[in-house]
């Protein structure tokens, strides 16, 4: 049922803040508790749709086409016009994980999920009539961030999936399917890509992940690009159909697996208030560089940390970036994307003020969302709104730390805000299910006791 998802969210979100109080914690968590008791009691709820105070929050899982592995291979395919949601609608939550065909989640250390983005694009509704013959068959619909070329998605995360919240707080929402401002003759479609690489019987599973070339015994990228000598892992090195080295004798089936996603959203009312997506990426030295065109290289590589350092006990890697927000306003929802080797990022504001740090958090066993070695959730922010303001053209600057105890190849270092436009006065949730947040308390909730 919705509401267990909703309760299981604020538990798992609660426990990664560090921020929040014990007291808070026990607060909200008797809140949930008290709240699932009313709601049971009145009637029993459908899976697919809550009803509450006239507005239908509405959620529906779906499946990728399917992605074949066999030991060692790699797939990272990009799927067009995949199943979701149609309509003028506020997403507010879509969540993702890789099953198998029976439906069961499948564990890092067999298909690692490398990352999976989810992005809108425009598609040309008569592409058989003359009239559209010249007309692009497709437009990326692009968020609002400062890389043009890479980073496009509205949602998209790794490993991490299975335990990081990705619910937008009340009362905003990610607008989709607006019909007014698609290009005139297209429709708004979404696709995905999906990026799994199968660990199964490899000779060395770190080095597989992290794409190591010598490896994937490749000299040229997917585009037949020599690849450079200094690159040593990297995404140019595990591109699809390639096949990372497996243990002499091994032999393991192709398996057909999914991304199974669940995509939760309302109808669009004008009491949803809209939030821009903006990603930041540590690699982006348009700054640094003096260069109006910013250069987003998505991935980099930690070197292993020198004698003296490691005597020190200093193997830390710290990478920063700064880049200037375009639009101002109320920074409501954060999270950011390592890979393994990352101990946390973070967004700083123009005078140095923290913003939002997201920490990792690493498995301890082998069942699927608690694989060991592996990064399995990021902790998010939820600020209260109107309490975390940016400007216009604000100047940020994005932080990654990543172990540098052994060298880490194909890194990332991500950061993913929601802003909103500021709001007079600052909106109050109306329709409250933000169970993460201390100072969420459902009004509905609230006016029914």
């Amino acid at each position: 049922m919705l509401v267990c998802f909703f309760f299981c969210m604020m538990l798992l979100s609660s426990d990664r803040c560090s921020t929040f109080a014990a007291a808070d914690k026990m607060k909200m968590a008797g809140s949930a508790v008290l709240l699932i008791s009313l709601l049971s009691a009145v009637a029993p709820l459908p899976s697919e749709a809550l009803n509450v105070r006239g507005h239908l929050l509405k959620s529906k899982t779906f499946r990728s086409p399917p992605i074949l592995l066999g030991p060692g291979s790699v797939s990272n395919k990009y799927h067009h016009d995949v199943d979701f949601p149609r309509g003028h609608l506020a997403v507010k939550s879509f969540d993702a994980e890789v099953v198998d065909e029976n439906g069961v989640p499948v564990p890092l250390h067999e298909t690692y999920l490398h990352h999976w983005v989810a992005e809108p694009y425009y598609a040309l509704k008569n592409s058989q009539s003359p009239d559209t013959q010249n007309l692009p068959k497709g437009m990326l619909k692009r968020n609002d961030g400062v890389c043009k070329t890479t980073l496009g998605q509205y949602f998209g995360l790794g490993s991490e999936t299975r335990h990081t919240a990705t619910w937008v707080p009340d009362p905003y929402g990610i607008e989709i399917g607006n019909e007014d401002k698609a290009p005139e003759g297209y429709e708004e479609k979404w696709l995905l890509n999906i990026h799994a690489i199968d660990t199964r019987g490899v000779v060395d599973k770190p080095s597989c992940t992290e794409c190591k070339c010598d490896f994937y015994n490749v000299t040229i990228d997917e585009y037949g690009r020599t690849i450079s000598k200094n690159y040593t892992g990297g995404l140019f090195c595990c591109y699809d159909q390639t096949q990372c080295r497996v243990k002499e004798g091994f032999n393991g089936e192709v398996r057909k697996l999914f991304l199974q996603y669940t995509v939760t959203w309302l109808d669009w009312t004008d009491a949803v208030v809209p939030v821009k997506i903006y990603i930041f990426d540590v690699t982006d030295t348009a700054m640094l560089d003096g260069t109006p065109e910013h250069s987003c290289k998505v991935e980099y590589q930690v070197e292993e940390c020198s004698a003296e350092n490691r005597a020190n006990n200093e193997c830390i890697h710290t990478k920063t970036a700064r880049a200037a927000l375009p639009r101002g306003g109320d920074i409501v929802f954060s999270v950011a994307h390592q890979h393994s080797g990352g101990v946390g990022a973070s967004l700083h504001g123009q005078d140095g003020r923290l913003l939002c740090e997201s920490l990792p958090t690493y498995g301890t066993g082998k069942e699927a969302g608690n694989e060991a070695n592996y990064i399995v959730g990021m902790s998010t922010c939820y600020p209260k709104p109107g309490s975390i303001k940016v400007s216009d053209g604000e100047v940020l600057t994005i932080v990654s730390n990543y172990s540098s105890d052994r060298q880490h190849t194909g890194v990332m270092g991500l950061v993913y805000i929601l802003v909103a436009e500021p709001q007079q006065p600052t909106p109050a949730p109306s329709l409250c299910f933000s169970f993460p947040v201390p100072w969420c308390l459902p009004a509905w909730m609230s006016s029914n006791m």
